[in-house]
């Protein structure tokens, strides 16, 4: 990817991505030219978002005004120093900082794709920052299941609606295959969050949230902050199997999305295959794992490596990806 502009000659994008996320950056970079930078970049705006809403430093307050600016940036309504200007507080060690900082640049490359791939990007960013925002505004009380897959939608389930709208525009015969997909890919993107939703739950807490539905844990009798208290990991154990069986739910309507697009679209399928089948494995090991409220339960390098080389062999096949998402979820 060419610099647009003199003052972007420092920022890489696809090395920003790689610090950021590398689990992304292998299925973004398997992409056709296009695909790949624009994805690239549209993922980069979203982890602008993510920093300011993130950010444990910072009071909700200020991620709330920053969130409003960051949606004035995108809208063209102010200049990206508006924005990065407020941020020279930051740790530039953070490479999600580091991103944010570079909000204008980001921009800039942006700006300088086919009309129709700023439109999708611009538009899904801007109303994920500002679904970011009203949640920031409303607090980190997650009522339930219906509360937090508005959450999620926000910060994910705009990904998948916006990644649709790019495949369908580069590769002819998806758009009539448009309509269909597009419920599917709000569940991929909730089938993703939810795994994350998991995979964080320690650290969210220590941040001061829990995305646990209060409804799911009065089931158990606890309240959401008993959940992490050793005297209650029986308890707990059961509103994470709970969470555990919504997030399958969603992860077989993820993988009846990547189905419906043609094998002839091998590395597409891919781009989604992978992040879908890390969040199957990772799923499956934190099925009954306390780890998931000590710390963290993940897949070791070894698995990732194994489900890259197994998809990129076998992936044109739909049957095969059913029987291989059984493997990876028992």
């Amino acid at each position: 990817m060419e610099p647009r502009r003199e003052e972007t000659t420092t920022f890489n994008p696809y090395t920003a991505l790689r610090l950021v996320s590398r689990t992304f950056a292998l299925s973004i970079e398997k992409l056709p030219t296009l695909l790949r930078e624009s994805i690239t970049l549209a993922y980069l705006a979203f982890r602008v978002s993510d920093f300011l809403e993130d950010n444990q430093t910072m009071p909700p307050e200020r991620k709330v005004e920053l969130l409003h600016l960051w949606v004035d940036v995108l809208d063209g309504r102010v200049d990206p120093e508006a924005l990065t200007g407020r941020l020279a507080d930051v740790d530039p060690r953070d490479p999600e900082a580091l991103v944010a900082r570079h909000a204008g640049d980001v921009l800039a490359y942006i700006r300088s794709l086919p009309p129709e791939l700023q439109g999708y990007i611009l538009r899904e960013a801007r109303d994920s920052a500002l679904g970011m925002a009203r949640w920031q505004t409303r607090g980190p009380l997650v009522h339930d299941e219906a509360d937090l897959d508005d959450y999620m939608f926000e910060v994910a389930g705009r990904v998948g609606h916006m990644l649709t709208h790019i495949f369908a525009w580069y590769y002819a015969p998806l758009r009539h295959l448009h309509d269909q997909m597009m419920p599917l890919a709000r569940e991929f993107g909730l089938a993703l969050q939810t795994v994350n939703v998991i995979r964080g739950l320690r650290k969210d807490y220590e941040r001061g949230w829990i995305f646990v539905p209060r409804s799911f844990c009065e089931r158990v009798g606890l309240k959401p902050p008993d959940l992490f208290k050793p005297e209650n990991f029986e308890s707990a154990m059961k509103v994470v199997d709970m969470l555990a069986d919504k997030a399958e739910r969603h992860l077989r309507k993820g993988l009846d999305y990547i189905k419906m697009i043609p094998p002839r679209f091998h590395r597409i399928r891919l781009a989604c295959m992978w992040p879908l089948f890390f969040a199957v494995r990772t799923l499956a090991i934190s099925r009954g794992n306390r780890a998931v409220l000590q710390n963290e339960a993940k897949m070791s390098r070894d698995e990732v490596q194994q489900i890259i080389r197994e998809t990129w062999v076998m992936g044109w096949s739909n049957s095969w990806l059913d029987s291989y998402y059984e493997r990876l979820s028992s």
